[in-house]
C-alpha cells in the first residue's frame, strides 16, 4: 500500500535507482504516477507493503517500505525489479547498472561510468570533496543523513 514518503521510519529498507540520463519533467510526472499504481499493488506473499517513493533531481527513484509491518522478500522484491526493468524500456535508459557514478560539479549533476569516474579522479577533475550520490545506503534514516556526501565519506574514498 502507497504512503506518504515522510510517514516511514528512519529503518525503512529503501532502494536506489539512478538514470543513466536525466528525465524530463513530463517523463517524471509519468514515472510517478506508474510508481504509485505499482506500490499500490505491491505485496509479499499477500500482506501488502507499506511503501512510498521520492524522485530526485529527475535522476533517482528511491523506493521504501516499512519492514515493521511487512518485510520484502524475495518475490516482492523480484516484482519492484520487474517494474524498474520495465522503466528501462519504456524510457530507454539504465536504473540498474550499479557501476555509475553520479555526483556534482556545482549545481550540475554529473553521471560517468565508474571507468571515466576513476581518470577523472587520476586527472583531477574531481576530488574527495566533490559531492557524490552514495546508493548503496539500506535504510532512509541512512538516506538522510549520507546520500549526498563528500567522495572522502562514500565507497567512492577509495579512489583517492
Amino acid at each position: 500500500m502507497y504512503v506518504p514518503f515522510d510517514t516511514l521510519p528512519q529503518e525503512s529498507k529503501i532502494w536506489i535507482y539512478q538514470s543513466n540520463r536525466k528525465f524530463s519533467d513530463e517523463e517524471m510526472k509519468d514515472i510517478e504516477t506508474d510508481l504509485t499504481s505499482f506500490l499500490e499493488g505491491w505485496s509479499a506473499h499477500g500482506q501488502q507493503l507499506e511503501a512510498s517513493f521520492v524522485t530526485k533531481y529527475n535522476r533517482f527513484i528511491i523506493i521504501a517500505i516499512n519492514q515493521e509491518t511487512q518485510a520484502a522478500t524475495g518475490c516482492s522484491i523480484d516484482s519492484s525489479v520487474a517494474f524498474i526493468q520495465t522503466l528501462e524500456q519504456k524510457y530507454n535508459v539504465d536504473l540498474l547498472d550499479k557501476m555509475n557514478v553520479t555526483f556534482k560539479i556545482g549545481e550540475h549533476i554529473a553521471f560517468k561510468p565508474l571507468i571515466e569516474f576513476k581518470k577523472l579522479v587520476k586527472e583531477k577533475a574531481v576530488s574527495a570533496n566533490t559531492i557524490v550520490f552514495n546508493n548503496l545506503l539500506n535504510t532512509l534514516g541512512e538516506w538522510q543523513d549520507f546520500w549526498e556526501v563528500p567522495a572522502s565519506e562514500s565507497w567512492h574514498n577509495r579512489f583517492f
